[in-house]
């Protein structure tokens, strides 16, 4: 299959989570024997953050607008198989539209963002992606699975909207042998909808256990957060380092976004990589986690700070089974190779779906 992919970033990792999402899939999805061409928009802020300028399973390219994109990469978009726009692509909706009018192959929509978008469209917002467009996708690959996928279809008009969850490159995310320096992490970007939960899930366990090391990682955290005198703050973790950060850490925490909650079965791609690296996870609660990790056996499920203290306390031999147990799970079905999978199959359903005679993969190009 030939797929041409434009999504916000795949060159850099920071300040999103798109970039290791995209890596882990396509890697995987070419290594199923496809070409895979990734379009992303020049950026000031990734141009000067790259830290995978030259990927060796997909060739990128960048483009300076929509001027650019359409003289140059309309004939890709025309001969691929296949043409996914992602969330959060800088003038989604006009990219889409070209998208829709030039390409004779399958259209897909990828969402890593899900639920923010439907606020955003039901606020009227259409900054990347508008109600009118989302039928011209012949599928809507979804970061949220479970009741949102009918919306999908029958608010918007989807004519297939199918879960493709984030996951994991478990030849790079792995335990690494490093010393334990941090009681609980947490590695995400600042967002205000998630600071209340971190801090009553991580700052405030610090404040009450000052004998305890934590530490936050991430960009865009604003300068007046009262962090506690426990709490180490890391900029940035890039990609590569990921493993040993998450190896360092006793627990690991998950944070979700407020829409995320608000929907569920919305699982983070952190969840996958920290669990892969055998990181111990605690995450807030919310619909359909129970359907990717078992609570109390995979995973710990927090509210309040002391559910955090509890589990913290908690005997090493306890820790290491549901670090293994969930370590296990994602093995058996999160990782980068099951998604490639799932999403060679969705493409090839939506391909068939347009001209049946048509098969996607496997019909012996």
């Amino acid at each position: 299959m030939k797929l041409v992919v434009l999504g916000l970033t795949l060159s850099s990792s920071w300040g999103n989570g798109h970039a290791t999402t995209y890596r882990a899939l396509l890697r995987a999805f070419a290594a199923r024997g496809h070409q895979v061409v990734f379009l992303e928009r020049d950026a000031p802020w990734y141009a000067s953050h790259r830290d995978l300028p030259e990927p060796g399973f997909c060739q990128l390219a960048l483009y300076r607008d929509l001027e650019e994109l359409r003289r140059h990469w309309a004939g890709a978009v025309e001969r691929a198989d296949a043409v996914i726009v992602g969330s959060y692509v800088p003038e989604g909706v006009e990219v889409g539209r070209w998208v829709q009018a030039t390409a004779r192959g399958v259209t897909a929509f990828y969402d890593i963002d899900t639920p923010v978008t439907l606020a955003k469209l039901a606020a009227g917002d259409h900054e990347y992606l508008s109600p009118e467009v989302i039928p011209g996708y012949g599928v809507y690959l979804s970061f949220t699975g479970g009741p949102t996928l009918r919306e999908l279809e029958r608010r918007y008009g989807s004519p297939a909207a199918r879960a493709l969850y984030c996951s994991v490159d478990e030849e790079a995310y792995r335990p690494t042998p490093t010393p334990h320096r941090w009681d609980l992490s947490y590695l995400g970007t600042y967002s205000p909808d998630r600071q209340p939960t971190l801090e009553r899930l991580l700052l405030e366990p610090a404040r009450r256990a000052p004998h305890l090391r934590f530490c936050v990682a991430g960009p865009q955290y604003p300068a007046d957060i009262d962090w506690p005198a426990n709490v180490e703050r890391l900029e940035h973790v890039p990609p590569a380092e990921h493993p040993a950060f998450y190896s360092a850490s006793r627990f690991a925490l998950n944070v979700t976004r407020a829409d995320m909650i608000a929907a569920g079965w919305s699982p983070s791609v952190r969840l996958f990589e920290a669990g892969a690296c055998a990181a111990p996870l605690i995450s807030d609660v919310w619909e359909g986690l129970e359907t990717l990790f078992e609570p109390g056996r995979e995973i710990v499920l927090a509210e309040a700070p002391d559910e955090v203290l509890a589990a913290l306390a908690m005997p090493d031999a306890a820790r290491d089974a549901m670090a293994e147990g969930a370590r296990r799970r994602i093995l058996c079905g999160h990782t980068a190779v099951h998604r490639a999978a799932e999403l060679e199959a969705h493409l090839s359903a939506a391909g068939a779906r347009n001209s049946p005679e048509l098969l996607l993969a496997g019909d012996g190009r």
